[in-house]
C-alpha cells in the first residue's frame, strides 16, 4: 500500500507521496532535462563508436570500433573498407546499431551514451561529396584512405535512439527528436565549407573565446569543423565541443550575425 492511502494534505505526507511516485518510475527524466539536445550534442561531438552489424550468412552479432563524423543533420558518417568484416556484413544486411559515449574520465558508466538503431547506406554522387568533406573536417588523417578503391562513405540513417544520460535521464527518442532539420537550410549548407575555412583563418580568437568563456573549456587551438542550423562543432586535437545556438539559423547572413552576437557575449564574459 502506498503512502497515498493515508494522505491528509500535510507537507510531510506530500513529500512521502512524491518520493513514492519517484520510486514507482525512477527512470523518468527530470522536467529540466532536454533529451534531444543531449543526444544531438553526443552525435556532434563523437569521433569513435562501437558499430554492431549482423554476420553475413549466420546473422550472429558482430561489433567493431569505427571512426565517425556527423552529417549536417547529425546522422553518423563512416569511412570503411569493403575488406573489413563489418562492411561485408552491411552490404549483406544494412541493419546496424551504433553506440557513442562521451568518454568521461573515471567510471565510463557515469558518462552519457547513446545507442542508435538504423540502416547504413553507401553514399554516391552529391551525397558522397558532403560526407567526404564533413568526415575529413573531423578526421583529416582519413584523406590517405580515400584514394583506395575499397574504401567508401556510409551514412547511418537512424530509426530510433536510446539515450542514457544519468539517473532519471534514460529516454527513447525518435529521429525527429534528435536529428537537425536541414530542409530549409540549403544556402547555409552550400556555404558551409567556405564559412569554416573563413572562421579558421580569421576568427581563431573568437573560437577560443567561445570555447573558454561560453563552454568552460581550456584555452587551446580550437577550430571549427562544421556548422548547421542548430550550432557549430569545434575541435582541438582529440577534444571536441558543441556550441548550440540560442535560436535556429538557416542562411549564411544569419550565421554571421549569430557568431557576432556570441563573440560579443564571450568578450563580455571575459571582462567580468
Amino acid at each position: 500500500m502506498g503512502p497515498e492511502a493515508h494522505f491528509d494534505g500535510s507537507l510531510a505526507e506530500k513529500r512521502s507521496v512524491l518520493q513514492w511516485d519517484m520510486l514507482e518510475d525512477p527512470m523518468q527524466p527530470t522536467p529540466d532535462f532536454d533529451a534531444g539536445r543531449a543526444a544531438r550534442s553526443l552525435l556532434r561531438r563523437s569521433r569513435q563508436g562501437a558499430l554492431a552489424t549482423l554476420m553475413a550468412g549466420s546473422g550472429d552479432p558482430y561489433c567493431s570500433l569505427v571512426n565517425v563524423a556527423s552529417h549536417p543533420d547529425g546522422s553518423p558518417i563512416l569511412l570503411i573498407s569493403r575488406l573489413a568484416l563489418h562492411t561485408r556484413n552491411i552490404l549483406a544486411d544494412s541493419r546496424v546499431s551504433l553506440m557513442l559515449d562521451e568518454r568521461a574520465q573515471g567510471d565510463p558508466l557515469e558518462g552519457s551514451r547513446i545507442m542508435l538503431a538504423g540502416r547504413a547506406e553507401e553514399a554516391g554522387g552529391d551525397d558522397a561529396t558532403i560526407l567526404r568533406r564533413r568526415y575529413l573536417n573531423a578526421h583529416p588523417s582519413g584523406e590517405v584512405f580515400i584514394g583506395f578503391k575499397d574504401f567508401s562513405f556510409f551514412q547511418i540513417r537512424p530509426a530510433a535512439a536510446h539515450l542514457v544520460a544519468g539517473f532519471g535521464r534514460i529516454v527513447d527518442l525518435t529521429p525527429e527528436e534528435f536529428l537537425t532539420d536541414i530542409s530549409d537550410a540549403g544556402s547555409l549548407l552550400e556555404a558551409e565549407q567556405g564559412t569554416i575555412e573563413h572562421i579558421n583563418a580569421d576568427q581563431r580568437e573568437a573560437m577560443n573565446l567561445y570555447a573558454t568563456k561560453l563552454l568552460g573549456a581550456d584555452a587551446a587551438d580550437w577550430h571549427c569543423t562544421g556548422c548547421d542550423p542548430d550550432g557549430i562543432d569545434m575541435q582541438s586535437g582529440a577534444t571536441t565541443l558543441r556550441l548550440d545556438f540560442p535560436r535556429r539559423i538557416v542562411t549564411p547572413a544569419a550565421l554571421r550575425q549569430m557568431l557576432g552576437e556570441l563573440a560579443e557575449q564571450a568578450r563580455a564574459a571575459a571582462i567580468i
